[in-house]
């Protein structure tokens, strides 16, 4: 029994139906999935949202890393962020506290939420925070300033060519979501 130009055309129209829903899937699916890739690798500068443990390694006094800060505001949001000091050095191993500057220069209160990442992507592995503001929402009242800690360490086991690392956090209001 042959086809008649009608059933193929249909047949044609489904399998295009159904690539269509399956591409938009797979569209969805995308950025979920990235975040685990990039999570599990360290690419694309993902650093943990959650406490390192304390270094145990030891410190390895023979070299020097460079750490910078930078701030990002996301559009729209009405605050002034900025590290405290824009880059130290450290040993690999050896624990350090720097602070960053808050104002909420609105009217109205604001919760904020830092989200770091850092750069080269391969060093994310190796930058260990132990205390960061970024672990939690920062709800700053009208005109209200802070000061926002980050303790961390540089694994000792970061890779020999490796000695600058950029940490940028890039400052987002999250209140309708929290609010909600």
């Amino acid at each position: 029994m042959t086809k008649t130009p009608d059933q193929n055309v249909q047949k044609t129209v489904k399998k295009l139906v159904l690539v269509v829903f399956a591409m938009f899937g797979f569209g969805f699916a995308m950025v979920p999935l990235y975040d685990v890739f990039c999570d599990i690798t360290g690419l694309n500068g993902k650093t943990a949202n959650t406490a390192a443990q304390v270094n145990d390694k030891g410190v390895d006094e023979s070299r020097i890393v460079t750490v910078q800060f930078i701030s990002h505001l996301s559009k729209g949001i009405p605050w002034q962020f900025e590290p405290m000091v824009r880059e130290i050095k450290v040993h690999p191993g050896e624990m350090k506290l720097v602070k960053f500057y808050a104002k909420n220069e609105s009217s109205k209160d604001i919760i904020g939420q830092a989200v770091p990442s850092v750069s080269p992507g391969q060093a994310a592995l190796y930058f260990q925070k132990i205390e960061c503001f970024c672990f939690n929402h920062q709800p700053l009242k009208a005109r209200e300033d802070v000061e926002m800690a980050l303790q961390f360490y540089v694994d000792p086991e970061l890779p020999e060519h490796i000695s600058t690392l950029t940490l940028s956090y890039t400052l987002y209001d999250v209140t309708e979501s929290v609010e909600s």
